[in-house]
């Protein structure tokens, strides 16, 4: 019963809020699309348990199983941070400032691909709320031209017929401004804490690989 009275509700401002809700609705389907591609993203392909991900890859640098390493970014390549890793491991018989660079070109070939989209839902929320003020203004507007030259027996009913249309809009704007601003803010938390995790698993990873060639040194 509570979703058919939510439809009710939607349908209702669909039609009686006048031409500014057929562009929130629209403004609702675009948010909606973006949306599901960034929780796919960012919570299904690109995020990875970062601290049980370095330690399988930290037992395997201390076995000196730098393929093993390997297969493990491997076996994970879809996510951010294995990327990152692997570019890493890559040069690991490198320089430092080699193996950096490859972790920082890694990490900045990245970071727009968790940020992509985002930028869209803070421009759709704003756009939402705005159609919502146009709407509720232009409602007013219509409803005052409409009494001016009317009937004093049907100024009532134009009036509340105009209202109610500017009300509507200015509800269903918010509604969709609301929700697209809560998703907007958990997407980027969640993309900052992956690239927050690249940034630390980095050091580690550039620790590790600075102790392995001490140690193999040190051994000769």
């Amino acid at each position: 019963m509570e979703t058919q009275a939510h439809s009710l509700n939607m349908i209702t401002a669909l039609q009686n809020g006048g031409f500014s809700t057929a562009l929130i609705a629209v403004t609702m389907a675009a948010a909606i699309a973006f949306i599901i591609e960034r929780f796919y993203r960012l919570f299904l392909q690109l995020s990875i348990n970062g601290r049980s991900f370095m330690a399988e890859i930290q037992s395997y640098l201390l076995n000196n199983d730098l393929d093993g390493a390997l297969r493990v970014c491997n076996g994970a390549q879809k996510a951010a941070l294995p990327k990152v890793i692997k570019a890493g491991l890559m040069r690991a018989s490198r320089s430092e400032e080699q193996i950096q660079n490859a972790l920082d070109a890694a990490s900045l070939e990245m970071i727009p691909q968790l940020e992509r989209n985002l930028p869209y839902l803070a421009l759709i929320a704003n756009v939402a709320t705005l159609l919502g003020l146009l709407g509720t203004i232009a409602g007013l507007i219509r409803s005052f031209a409409a009494i001016a030259n009317a009937d004093p027996a049907q100024r009532q009913a134009l009036l509340s017929a105009g209202i109610s249309e500017a009300m509507f809009a200015t509800a269903f704007g918010l509604v969709v401004a609301i929700a697209t601003m809560v998703c907007h803010s958990v997407l980027s938390s969640k993309a900052a804490r992956i690239v927050s995790d690249i940034d630390e698993h980095s050091v580690k990873l550039l620790d590790l690989l600075s102790a392995r060639k001490v140690a193999h040194t040190s051994e000769k």
